[in-house]
């Protein structure tokens, strides 16, 4: 089997894989509907994870590496509006508060929280927790030291207060029905704090 093969081989047991988390989450979904879902014999899927923790982290590290990833594009690009581009962080492209959570949140949760007296596990979430925040504390502080930003609170402190909030979305979408959850309309409150703690008075 060539390197290539065996590369795409891995990469659709993985898209499978997250598809069953999803689906199933991370408690409930077992090694057997991986390998149902990809399409693969047991020595296949075993060929290249040791069990589900280990398919789970595979994508946890994934995610990661491509929030990363992301967020150093955004520094490279000629910064006009550190307002926009901490929008841009927390919705994507679009920029505005919208009705959708990322379908893995559930999964995530399960694992961290169940998980929570495991060394591993509490390290990926550390790692997870910083990354995020380290994100929009860099864009809050350049915003700050460029005077676009009122530095009337620490970008720190302001960092985790998004990362805490949508943390909390995530925990409610996993248990409230979407009618309930008014995602949408949290957001748009959150933003409205934003500008208030930023001394943002314009968009």
């Amino acid at each position: 089997m060539s390197k290539l093969h065996m590369e795409q081989r891995r990469a659709l047991i993985l898209e499978k894989a997250k598809e069953v988390f999803m689906e199933h989450g991370y408690e409930q979904t077992t090694m057997k509907h991986i390998m149902d879902a990809a399409n693969v014999s047991r020595g296949g899927l075993y060929q290249y994870f040791s069990n589900k923790e280990d398919v789970y982290e595979t994508l946890l590290e994934e995610r990661l590496a491509h929030s990363t990833k992301e967020a150093e594009l955004l520094f490279e690009e000629e910064i006009h509006s550190h307002w926009e581009l901490l929008m841009t962080a927390i919705f994507g492209s679009d920029r505005q508060p919208n009705d959708k959570m990322d379908p893995m949140a559930p999964s995530n949760l399960e694992f961290f929280i169940t998980g929570r007296n495991n060394q591993r596990r509490r390290e990926y979430g550390t790692t997870r927790y910083y990354t995020g925040l380290k994100i929009y504390t860099d864009i809050i502080e350049q915003g700050q030291q460029s005077g676009e930003f009122s530095s009337k609170y620490e970008c720190k402190v302001l960092a985790r207060t998004i990362v805490s909030f949508f943390d909390g979305l995530a925990l409610e979408d996993a248990i409230l029905p979407k009618e309930d959850l008014k995602i949408k309309e949290q957001a748009t409150l959150f933003v409205e704090y934003l500008k208030m703690a930023l001394g943002i008075d314009k968009y």
